[in-house]
C-alpha cells in the first residue's frame, strides 16, 4: 500500500498548472522543411499557458489543426494580395470566404493582419494600396457578420520610427506620416491594434557593451534616464513600446493600442553576431514573460501589458541572412524545447509512458505485443509507417505502450506492463514520428 500510495503521488507531481495568459502569444513561421504536424503543433500549443498564435498566412491545415483549442488565432494576408485586395471589393469578400468563414468559430481567428512591414518596403505604389486593402478586409468581415468579432491591422517594424530615444520623444518618420495617418484612423475607427516588431536584440547588436546587454535582457543594470521626461527605463523593451506611445501621441492617436507583433532573441548566429547564445535568449523570453506577467506595464503605460508574440515557435531552416535568422525556434521540430523556458511556454500537464531502461528485448515484446492486441492503432510502427525505424523491438514497443496508455485511463498503477514502464514529462517524438502525449 506504502508503494502504492508513493507511486500514486510521483505520478500527481508530474501535473502542474499554470493560468492562461492572455496577453503572450507565439508566431509560427514556416520558412522550413522540417516542421512536425499541425496537429502535434496545435496539441503542443494547447499543453502550455499560450493563448494565442500568429500565422503569416492563412494556412488552413494549420487553422483547422486549431479549432476547439481556444487559442486565439492570427491569419495574414501578404504583401502580394494587397493589390487585389485594395482594387476589388469581391477579392476581400473571396479571401475571408477562403481563409476564415470555413474555420471560424471553430478556430477562433481574432485578428487578420494585411501585409507585414509595408512601409519600410519604401514601394509607394503598395503603400498608397495599404489601407484602401485594409479597409476592404473590415468591410468584407462586416457583410460575413464578424465585425467587432474579428478586428483587421497590418505589422510595422521599428524602422517607421524616426527617434526612439529618449522614449518620450518618439515620433514616426515625417516621409511615413501620411500613409500613418491614414491608418491610425482607421485603427481608431476600428478598435484595432497598431502593431509593431520592437527587437531589443539588434538594439544590443548596434551598442554591444555590457551595460547594454544588461538593459536588454531585462537584467539588473544602472538604468537609462529620459533626459526629456525624467523617467528611469530599467529596461530595452519597455523602451521601445513607450517610444511607439510616443510617436502615436505625437499624431494625435495616444488611444491607439500597441500590439508587440514579434519579439524575441536567437540560441545561436555565426562567429561574427555578437548576442546570441542560450543563456540570452533564455533570460530574454524569460523575464520578458516574467515582466508581462507582473502587469506592471511600461512607464508611460502602466498597470497593463501589451499583446506580446514571442518569435518563434520554431526554428526557420530555410531563411535567408546570417545564421540567427534560422535559431529563435523555442520548440525543436521533435516538440521538445529548445533550451529551458518559462513555464507559460512549457507543457504544463503532458506526459509519455515509455519502457525503463534495461528491460530485456523479450520483456519488451511481451509488453509490444499485449499493445497492440487491445485494439489501439499500430500501424504507425509497422513497414512503411512513420515510426518503423529504427526497426528495434525497444522503439516498436515505447510507441505502443505510450499509444495504449494515451488510450487507457491514464493510470499508471494499472497499465505499467509488469513494472517495464514508466512516465516522462520528455517528448520522445522524432523525425516524424508523433507520440501522442497526455494531458489533463
Amino acid at each position: 500500500m506504502a508503494t502504492f500510495f508513493f507511486f500514486f503521488l510521483s505520478f500527481l507531481i508530474f501535473f502542474h498548472s499554470s493560468s492562461a495568459e492572455p496577453f503572450i502569444g507565439v508566431n509560427y513561421g514556416q520558412v522550413a522543411d522540417n516542421l512536425p504536424p499541425p496537429l502535434a503543433t496545435a496539441k503542443l500549443l494547447k499543453s502550455t499557458s499560450i493563448e494565442k498564435v500568429r500565422l503569416y498566412g492563412a494556412d488552413p491545415a494549420i487553422i483547422k489543426a486549431l479549432a476547439n483549442t481556444e487559442i486565439g488565432i492570427v491569419i495574414g494576408a501578404a504583401n502580394g494580395d494587397i493589390p487585389s485586395l485594395a482594387s476589388d471589393p469581391n477579392s476581400a469578400v473571396q479571401w475571408v470566404n477562403s481563409n476564415v468563414l470555413p474555420f471560424y468559430p471553430d478556430s477562433q481567428i481574432i485578428l487578420v493582419t494585411v501585409g507585414n512591414e509595408v512601409l519600410t518596403t519604401n514601394d509607394p505604389n503598395l503603400i498608397y494600396q495599404l489601407l484602401p486593402a485594409m479597409q476592404n478586409m473590415q468591410n468584407a468581415i462586416n457583410g460575413a457578420l464578424l465585425g467587432g468579432k474579428i478586428k483587421v491591422s497590418t505589422v510595422h517594424s521599428m524602422a517607421v520610427l524616426g527617434q526612439s530615444d529618449p522614449p518620450s520623444s518618439g515620433f514616426f518618420r515625417p516621409s511615413y506620416e501620411p500613409a500613418l495617418r491614414g491608418l491610425l484612423r482607421f485603427h481608431r475607427d476600428n478598435g484595432s491594434p497598431f502593431a509593431i516588431n520592437p527587437y531589443p536584440f539588434f538594439a544590443y547588436q548596434s551598442d554591444p557593451r555590457p551595460e547594454t546587454l544588461a538593459f536588454c535582457l531585462f537584467q539588473p543594470n544602472a538604468g537609462r534616464v529620459d533626459w526629456v521626461s525624467g523617467i528611469k527605463y530599467m529596461n530595452m523593451f519597455d523602451a521601445q513600446v513607450d517610444a511607439v506611445h510616443s510617436a502615436l501621441s505625437d499624431m494625435g492617436f495616444k488611444d491607439v493600442e500597441i500590439m508587440v507583433a514579434e519579439t524575441g532573441w536567437p540560441y545561436r548566429g555565426d562567429s561574427n553576431e555578437v548576442g546570441p547564445t542560450i543563456e540570452n535568449a533564455k533570460a530574454y523570453n524569460g523575464n520578458l514573460i516574467a515582466h508581462l506577467k507582473s502587469m506592471v506595464g511600461t512607464p508611460l503605460m502602466p498597470g497593463k501589458s501589451v499583446d506580446t508574440y514571442l518569435f518563434t515557435i520554431y526554428d526557420e531552416n530555410l531563411k535567408a541572412g546570417p545564421g540567427s535568422e534560422r535559431a529563435f525556434g523555442l520548440y525543436k521540430p521533435d516538440l521538445s524545447m529548445t533550451y529551458d523556458t518559462p513555464s507559460t511556454l512549457k507543457p504544463t500537464a503532458t506526459i509519455w509512458y515509455v519502457p525503463k531502461a534495461g528491460i530485456s528485448d523479450a520483456q519488451l515484446q511481451s509488453s509490444l505485443d499485449y499493445a497492440c492486441g487491445q485494439g489501439i492503432n499500430c500501424s504507425p510502427i509497422q513497414p512503411g509507417g512513420a515510426c518503423f525505424e529504427p526497426n528495434t523491438v525497444a522503439s516498436h514497443a515505447a510507441y505502443a505502450m505510450n499509444l495504449y496508455y494515451q488510450n487507457s485511463a491514464k493510470n499508471p498503477w494499472n497499465c505499467d506492463f509488469s513494472q517495464t514502464a514508466t512516465l516522462t514529462s520528455q517528448h520522445p517524438s522524432y523525425n516524424n514520428c508523433i507520440y501522442p502525449g497526455g494531458s489533463t
